[in-house]
């Protein structure tokens, strides 16, 4: 059984040969997915009206949506979504329309808005709202509902970025083994 990876108006997603797509996953249309990329079940990655890059390394855990902003003549590039390497997206996560850097932590449950900028090495706790334009800088742990910096990480949970990433990469690949 093969994750849906379907068209929209004729372009197809892009992934590399090497990810994990969970057989109830779904990748919609101008979707790039770099190597070792995993989707879980129940994620659904929708670059219809816009485009979605996500960076090696990075998983999309169950239940997590992503999607993007159409282009206007007041946006023309409107609000793509772009993840970076080894990003972590936790369960029930809502990205919209934002840029996220290299070694992140998106906890479960939280919303991310259109233009929103994560830097480089953060963590952002469950349940956080990070609301439309807001930066997040780097080297930070946010929490809440919106968002507030709560303290600079440290050097263990800055450790835990990559280690998180690299675990589902591990475990994706058992995955692809068995099937």
């Amino acid at each position: 059984m093969a994750a849906s990876v379907r068209p929209y108006l004729n372009v197809y997603p892009q992934v590399a040969p090497n990810c994990y797509l969970d057989p109830m996953s779904v990748v919609i249309g101008d979707v790039h997915l770099a190597d070792h990329v995993s989707v879980w079940p129940f994620a659904c990655i929708r670059g219809d009206v816009n485009h979605i890059r996500i960076g090696k390394n990075s998983n999309v855990q169950d239940h997590a949506m992503l999607h993007v902003s159409h282009k206007t003549a007041t946006k023309p590039q409107g609000s793509p979504l772009i993840i970076g390497e080894d990003v972590t997206i936790g369960h029930h996560v809502t990205l919209h329309g934002c840029t996220i850097g290299n070694r992140v932590l998106v906890g479960i449950n939280t919303v991310v808005l259109d233009d929103v900028v994560i830097e480089d090495d953060v963590m952002i706790g469950a349940g956080s709202l990070v609301p439309p334009g807001k930066r997040l800088e780097s080297g930070y742990l946010y929490m809440g509902s919106p968002v507030k910096k709560v303290r600079e990480l440290t050097e263990k949970e800055r450790a835990f970025l990559p280690y998180s990433a690299q675990n589902y990469v591990k475990v994706s690949r058992d995955y692809l083994q068995q099937n």
